[in-house]
């Protein structure tokens, strides 16, 4: 996971055929993307249940795409090791979920793996300052996270460009991911406001004319940004 002037494109799971994971990971790889997204919903944390590790650990050997895994669930540190044995590279857990962030970041990365921090609509990005040494990405939330095809929250593009301010002080690479309703049209002000990292679910995965296609037209919406 580094920073560069590519901005990285992960496709979600959550939107796509979970008749067929195989094939719609096949689809992000071949379509262009960087990284495949996995949202793990708990039904408590937040109001859903999606999936876990066996079908991060049944991917794995399928795509050669980084595995970007955002746990939104409740007590993520117990599955750090699970989650790293099933094949994720990249492991991200929320503020709100974690009481002992520091611990569990270090945790992460002791198990191979790169640790993100996740912030809710209503959660102050000054969480950050205190363990941005132990973070590789931030995912902001710019819908209210459980369910896909939310609408975008504007008010989210000022807090991007406060942890871009942030992450400026850091000594290490932090992509900023941004996760919620980014399309053609959102992509371009999230982009210009300092995310590097665009989870899509419905903009790809729904696409009329294909995943490859949607990745494309998400991709040409912010390329002027860049």
């Amino acid at each position: 996971m580094t920073c560069s002037d590519r901005v990285v494109v992960a496709p979600s799971l959550l939107s796509a055929d979970f008749g067929n994971l195989a094939q719609s990971a096949r689809e992000a790889e071949a379509g262009g993307a960087e990284y495949l997204h996995f949202d793990v919903m708990d039904g408590s944390f937040v109001p859903n249940i999606t999936f876990g590790m066996p079908v991060v650990r049944t991917l794995r050997p399928l795509s050669k795409l980084f595995f970007d895994v955002h746990l939104m669930i409740v007590q993520p540190a117990k599955y750090i090791q699970a989650f790293a044995e099933a094949g994720a590279d990249g492991l991200t857990v929320h503020v709100e979920a974690s009481p002992h962030l520091d611990r569990t970041l270090s945790v992460i990365r002791a198990h191979g793996m790169k640790a993100g921090v996740a912030l809710n609509p209503g959660t102050s990005s000054e969480f950050l300052e205190y363990v941005l040494d132990k973070v590789d990405l931030v995912l902001i939330m710019t819908v209210n996270p459980g369910f896909g095809g939310q609408s975008f929250l504007p008010l989210m593009i000022p807090k991007i460009e406060r942890v871009r301010a942030l992450i400026e002080k850091a000594n290490h690479p932090i992509h900023i991911e941004v996760d919620g309703g980014i399309d053609s049209t959102t992509a371009p002000h999230v982009v210009s406001a300092g995310a590097t990292a665009l989870v899509a679910g419905t903009s790809v995965y729904g696409y009329p004319n294909g995943v490859a296609e949607g990745i494309r037209i998400l991709r040409e919406s912010y390329s002027a940004e860049r």
